[in-house]
């Protein structure tokens, strides 16, 4: 007999950024292979699929005057609980574990145990590297960890730190980000015309929600310095304003070399018209971005940080360099882009290792055999 589909709730930050991206791709996937799949958000997450059998339920958070900072954990938590009953869950996946996890281990006590919620929560990052550090968060994560049916993060480095920094006992497995390209609407040379991009200019890219993480001041040192050795234009696509950052690429003289596209979802336009990635995070649970690239071909430049190695090998898929060491990444990035024949080998490469190892064909079956173990079924 084979397996029935699943009834799978899906909540996510609804915001531009690897766990709400990685959540919508996932969302869709599951969709296309027969499971019914239930957004949980206070807003639809930005790549959210539209289809059969992909439904979105908002959360209305309210501000009350007794309250001195509006509350969505406890909305999501009852909004949860409506939801898995209504439309009866087999299984709630919360990406990012605040507040998610804690709303998820709330809503299930609402239930009657005649519908036994299973919990599944997945760490992207910063909920344990930066939130997992704070003693206002800490206890909470480690309590909702305790109480999922199961816990996986995105990458070794972030299981790794999980364990050093909450304390984890529990078994955490890795299940690494995945990405599957659509078609890219335009071809490569009219992105590029549209650019303003001159005969013989390089085209480097970056992908960021412009988090302190990401470190924008030293992806604008790094174009600086490549500044007067070869004609680059420097695309961002910024799931963020990034007007803040607009002082520095005017004091750095990169008026001419930056543009800026915000909030970008026919992505894959941009990520087949780049010659090179580049990325300058001090640190990374993976970096979706770089997948990204590598997906349609295109090697990325970044620093050697987090989960990136598990992403690229340097010198094979990519180009790594010690963090902060601008001008080892600067050298990196024009002798690559000076030996078009080393980057095509390395494009190449990257292509096939983002197929063999992060496709959704490679990771989609493992979340769909740990929703199954979970649920006994």
């Amino acid at each position: 007999m084979p397996d029935r589909p699943l009834k799978i709730g899906i909540t996510c930050y609804p915001s531009v950024g690897g766990s709400g991206i990685l959540a919508s791709e996932l969302g869709e996937e599951l969709a296309a292979r027969g499971h019914e799949i239930h957004f949980i958000s206070y807003e639809q997450p930005f790549r959210m699929p539209e289809g059969p059998r992909v439904f979105f339920h908002p959360v209305i958070v309210n501000s009350y005057d007794l309250f001195k900072y509006p509350d969505y954990t406890l909305p999501l938590s009852v909004k949860m609980a409506e939801v898995s009953k209504e439309h009866a869950l087999d299984v709630l996946h919360v990406h990012y574990a605040v507040p998610h996890a804690t709303a998820a281990v709330l809503a299930r006590a609402m239930l009657h145990e005649e519908h036994r919620l299973r919990i599944i929560t997945t760490l992207h990052g910063t909920d344990t590297t930066l939130l997992g550090r704070d003693p206002g968060y800490g206890p909470a994560i480690r309590h909702a960890l305790e109480h999922s049916d199961a816990i996986t993060t995105v990458s070794e480095f972030m299981r790794r730190e999980t364990v050093r920094l909450l304390g984890v006992q529990r078994p955490i497995e890795v299940i690494h980000n995945f990405f599957e390209p659509h078609h890219a609407p335009h071809r490569r040379t009219e992105v590029r015309r549209e650019l303003g991009l001159a005969d013989g200019e390089a085209l480097l890219i970056h992908l960021s929600n412009l988090r302190p993480l990401k470190r924008i001041d030293l992806l604008l040192e790094t174009a600086a310095r490549l500044k007067e050795r070869l004609p680059f234009k420097l695309v961002i696509l910024a799931g963020a304003d990034f007007s803040p950052f607009r002082a520095e690429v005017e004091r750095r003289g990169l008026g001419d070399r930056v543009l800026v596209r915000e909030r970008v979802t026919d992505i894959e336009d941009y990520l087949q018209a780049a010659d090179l990635g580049l990325f300058t995070s001090e640190t990374e649970s993976f970096c979706l971005s770089i997948l990204e690239l590598m997906s349609l071909g295109c090697p990325s430049a970044a620093f050697d940080v987090g989960g990136i190695p598990e992403v690229t090998v340097s010198g094979e898929t990519g180009l790594l360099v010690p963090f902060g060491d601008t001008t080892a990444l600067a050298a990196g990035i024009e002798a690559l882009l000076r030996d078009p024949a080393r980057r095509e080998a390395m494009g190449q490469n990257a292509r096939t290792r983002a197929r063999e190892e992060f496709s959704a064909a490679a990771i989609v079956p493992r979340y769909e055999a740990l929703y199954r173990r979970v649920c006994g079924c």
